[in-house]
């Protein structure tokens, strides 16, 4: 049955209707799990971002993660992808949790990178669970010369 046939278009109704009518399932187009997943990582690690006259820093909450645990690429030529995951801490005998409130999972960030970073000359230091990226600048491009052309007078 479907809900918008009867003038239920809200994007509540079209979740229940996702739910209810499993019969057409190659119409929807809900997201996978890798991009649910991705998208709550990215959500929930904070960063910020500098711009200096010579490059651009981005400072980074790992909060629990060693260095090891934590990888910075580049995808596409100009992604910056800092990525890391916590696990949960294995339980010893006879203790139990009595409340949970610190983030394990994956945490992820991507950031697009403007036409002057250097893809070369990228670092990362990690202290005290902030990792801080730092991207050089390419230098800025020679301006073109004039150029004098000489010409008859007929």
């Amino acid at each position: 049955m479907d809900l918008r046939l009867m003038g239920f278009d809200s994007p509540i109704f079209q979740a229940l209707n996702h739910l209810v009518d499993d019969s057409d399932k190659s119409t929807t187009n809900a997201p996978t799990q890798t991009y649910v997943s991705d998208a709550r990582a990215m959500a929930s690690t904070t960063a910020d971002v500098k711009e200096y006259p010579n490059s651009y820093v981005f400072v980074i909450d790992m909060p629990g993660l060693k260095s090891s645990k934590i990888q910075v690429q580049v995808e596409d030529d100009n992604v910056l992808v800092v990525s890391g995951e916590r696990k949960r801490e294995e339980e010893k005998e006879g203790a139990k949790y009595v409340r949970m409130e610190r983030r394990i999972g994956k945490f992820m960030r991507k950031f697009v990178l403007p036409e002057n970073a250097n893809m070369e000359a990228i670092s990362a230091v990690c202290q005290d669970g902030v990792l801080t990226v730092t991207v050089q600048k390419l230098p800025p491009p020679e301006p073109k010369k004039a150029k004098t052309i000489e010409f008859k007078v007929a």
